[in-house]
């Protein structure tokens, strides 16, 4: 009695013959020019909404060239340019709307020329104490009491990141609901352990004599920071059983 191929084999057949190639197949292709590339990092980059690959009935990915292709010019810009993501997708996406868009160089050149030693990455945005109170219309007595708890700290300069707004928003929003500042020193001892343990694995590329490895840091800080984040979402919402839009 012939046998029947199981879904996964059809769905791998019906790829072959269509010219799609499997999340394993695209790793193989891409890891000559970047070995360093997974297969969790193709999935982030979906994630991200960077590509779409199709998605046979089984729900096995399914890569076309051009999807392949388009994950070479991510990795490639990332690697020689340090560009965020969201960067990064808005110029591909105006690449395939015909727009003529000049991609904005932040790290290394092309045509093999070097970063000068004194090359650093961008630093973060920043914002006065009094821009801070302004922007998320709290009072100095609000603010001393979340920087007493350690959810909200300044620079060394005296400003303040400008992500502190949006930390300053979020727990106004939760006190909303009761959740007082006190409360959440656990959350910031988590969020202080996560970026603990992105620290250890970006340390050697920050402490490297070569400026360009050092520029890839803020790259790999970025990704890390990424996938950190969606995971501690995830955990959230599987502990609580709910499911956020």
């Amino acid at each position: 009695m012939l046998q029947t191929p199981s879904g996964g084999a059809r769905d791998g057949a019906a790829a072959a013959d269509s010219g799609l190639m499997s999340i394993g197949t695209v790793l193989n292709a891409l890891r000559d020019e970047f070995p360093e590339v997974t297969i969790s990092k193709i999935r982030f980059l979906e994630s991200e909404g960077l590509i779409e690959p199709q998605r046979t009935p089984s729900g096995y990915r399914k890569f076309s060239p051009e999807d392949v292709e388009r994950l070479g010019h991510v990795l490639r810009m990332q690697r020689d340019h340090y560009l965020p993501l969201k960067v990064i997708r808005e110029h591909l996406d105006a690449m395939e709307r015909g727009e003529a868009v000049a991609l904005p160089l932040v790290g290394r050149q092309r045509d093999g020329e070097t970063l000068p030693d004194s090359f650093e990455a961008p630093t973060a945005a920043r914002i006065g104490r009094a821009e801070l109170l302004v922007a998320a219309e709290i009072g100095e007595r609000e603010l001393e009491e979340w920087e007493s708890y350690g959810l909200i700290a300044p620079l060394p300069d005296g400003a303040y990141d400008a992500e502190t707004v949006t930390v300053a928003a979020l727990v106004v929003e939760l006190g909303r609901f009761g959740i007082e500042p006190r409360h959440l020193r656990v959350m910031k001892a988590a969020a202080d352990r996560e970026a603990g343990l992105v620290d250890q694995v970006v340390a050697p590329l920050r402490r490297h004599r070569n400026p360009q490895t050092r520029a890839h840091a803020e790259a790999r800080t970025k990704e890390l920071a990424g996938l950190t984040v969606k995971l501690h979402a995830a955990l959230v919402q599987t502990a609580l059983g709910v499911r956020l839009p």
